[in-house]
């Protein structure tokens, strides 16, 4: 799964990675090092007008079209890449509106006791790649309508898949994170005959690294690049 991750870079280095056009001048675009579900990030789709990529905020949760409310987004960060074009939720979006999200780095949370379901005692990781750069997971974005009040919102999900190799000791799943080689076959509309299920697979891993972080990073409150510095505290992962 992915349920927390981080995004330090500012608006232009994300415009410079991701190849966007010119930014809105009124555009605030803060870091945020513990990015929860719930909250508005950045995400970049196709403009519908121009075809060119735009940076957009939308809510971390995705609420389809037909929702009558928005309670399904506790549900709905994550969708599931085995089932994603045919999971009720998710099938329309993944015909019709993909997204880029872009974050330096995701957070996982190791099982230290194994035994235990519940997952009592863990001890959480930040993971990016080794030369710093952006990443990009594979998104799908929603526009929902409020009944209460007639307005649009707009919603996104993150795609997750298998573990790599890196991964495979921290848990079972990990976001999918797309190669830039691959950023326009994923935004561009979908081929019916062809859709991009190919790219929903786990990302190369001698690209990535993994180090262990302060368990401050469980409580949403805390915030700030302390986070995901390095913790040299007492050593129990397959990691050490």
């Amino acid at each position: 799964m992915c349920g927390r991750y981080v995004r330090r870079s500012d608006k232009q280095k994300l415009a410079e990675a991701f190849h966007l056009g010119k930014l809105p001048p009124d555009f605030v675009l803060a870091p945020d090092y513990n990015v929860a579900p719930k909250t508005f990030q950045p995400v970049i789709r196709l403009n519908a007008e121009t075809g060119e990529r735009e940076l957009t905020q939308m809510r971390w949760g995705l609420i389809p079209y037909w929702s009558k409310d928005d309670k399904i987004a506790f549900k709905t960060t994550n969708a599931r890449a085995e089932t994603v074009a045919t999971n009720n939720v998710f099938k329309d979006a993944f015909k019709h509106r993909h997204c880029l999200v872009p974050a330096d780095l995701f957070y996982e949370w190791q099982n230290l006791n194994p035994a235990d379901e519940k997952r009592k005692n863990t001890q959480p990781y930040a993971i990016g790649r080794k030369d710093g750069e952006p990443m990009a997971f594979a998104g799908l974005w929603e526009s929902w309508i409020d009944k209460r009040d007639g307005k649009p919102l707009e919603t996104f999900t993150i795609i997750t898949t298998d573990p790599n190799a890196l991964m495979e000791p921290l848990h079972d799943r990990m976001p999918v994170i797309l190669p830039r080689s691959d950023y326009d076959r994923w935004l561009a509309p979908v081929d019916s005959v062809r859709p991009p299920v190919d790219l929903l697979r786990p990302h190369a891993a001698e690209e990535m690294k993994a180090w262990k972080v302060d368990k401050a990073v469980g409580n949403v409150r805390n915030v700030g690049p302390g986070l995901c510095m390095e913790w040299d505290g007492p050593s129990d992962s397959l990691f050490a």
